[in-house]
């Protein structure tokens, strides 16, 4: 797989592109609960996602995704963070693994370019995987809620 380069560059620079996100978030205005978490336990969500991608994107991790994945949206109904902070927060993550790679210079020959489609095409799919399974736990924790006050 060639974009297994791309994917280690983003495991060992998680803390760079994490940096990037905790900046991004604490501006963002529409993140209004997301950013009264503490700080560190922003950075170890995201250095938890970032630096085991290549684990995550392996064959044979879909139960493991989506059991993590959807205990996570339980938790954010529980923490009383919306959904769409929660799915925004993993598009942002998204988006600055994209960005960092991109602005790494690579030659920009037909390989690395092949390179760089399929990184985008895997963690595409791999963040669609995450962002169902967070929506499932979510409203899975929101109708228990809803059951337990009628």
């Amino acid at each position: 797989m060639l974009s297994g380069k791309l994917i280690r560059l983003i495991e060992t620079h998680q803390q760079e592109i994490t940096d990037r996100l905790i900046r991004d978030m604490s501006r963002h205005p529409e993140l209004t609960h997301l950013r009264q978490f503490p700080e560190a336990e922003l950075r170890e969500r995201s250095r938890s996602l970032l630096e085991n991608l290549g684990y995550w994107l392996a064959q044979g991790n879909e139960e493991e995704i989506a059991r993590k994945w959807e205990a996570i949206g339980r938790a954010r109904f529980d923490e009383d963070v919306p959904l769409q902070e929660s799915v925004h927060a993993l598009f942002l993550i998204k988006e600055k693994m994209i960005d960092y790679i991109g602005e790494q210079g690579f030659p920009p020959d037909t390989l690395e370019l092949y390179a760089e489609e399929e990184l985008e095409r895997r963690v595409g799919r791999f963040f669609d995987l995450l962002v169902l399974r967070l929506i499932r736990g979510y409203e899975g924790a929101l109708r228990t809620a809803l059951h337990a006050t009628a």
